[in-house]
């Protein structure tokens, strides 16, 4: 026998609404349920019949949805997102070592005689390599599958270390 205090324990505050539907889980609210009646309505007011709205989808080819069926977008999953993440975060910090290692390269190259006007043209693509490295693998796979967009940054990761501020330093 079930006291009043223990129904408490499984209930909620505002249970006793009158709007609120009790059903399982899979059953659909009562807002769609009016929806689908409605759009019934303006199907027989238009002449097509309850299936009007499927008939266009079968002629169309496409498969016909259910009342109430949402679409699903096709998202990153959870996991996807933070590799995505630290791998731009990989990439952000090349570019700074690109920054860093490469205006030092630029202070030696003068003793090598190296002109300006080449080293810096060179420096500028070295900074700008990783986000450009970044934005091209995630823009040119954006139809393929995950594995193939993660193969090219990985790879970008390994090619674009900057080997000028890891050999280097920073030189302070």
């Amino acid at each position: 026998m079930s006291t009043p205090r223990d129904d408490d324990a499984l209930s909620w505050a505002g249970d006793d609404d009158p709007t609120l539907v009790a059903g399982s889980d899979d059953a659909a609210p009562a807002g769609a349920r009016v929806d689908s009646a409605v759009t019934g309505r303006a199907d027989l007011e238009a002449g097509r019949g309850a299936a009007g709205s499927n008939r266009d989808h079968i002629e169309s080819g496409a498969p016909p949805r259910e009342a109430g069926e949402a679409e699903a977008s096709t998202g990153l999953s959870s996991a996807a997102l933070i590799s995505l993440g630290v791998l731009g975060g990989i990439y952000l910090l090349y570019t700074i070592g690109w920054l860093i290692g490469g205006l030092r390269v630029h202070g030696l190259s003068g003793l090598l005689g190296v002109a300006s006007s080449v080293s810096v043209p060179v420096l500028v693509l070295a900074v700008a390599a990783p986000a450009l490295w970044f934005t091209a693998a995630f823009v040119l796979t954006r139809s393929s599958r995950a594995w193939v967009r993660f193969a090219w940054l990985i790879a970008g990761a390994v090619l674009l270390v900057p080997w000028p501020f890891a050999t280097l330093g920073t030189g302070l």
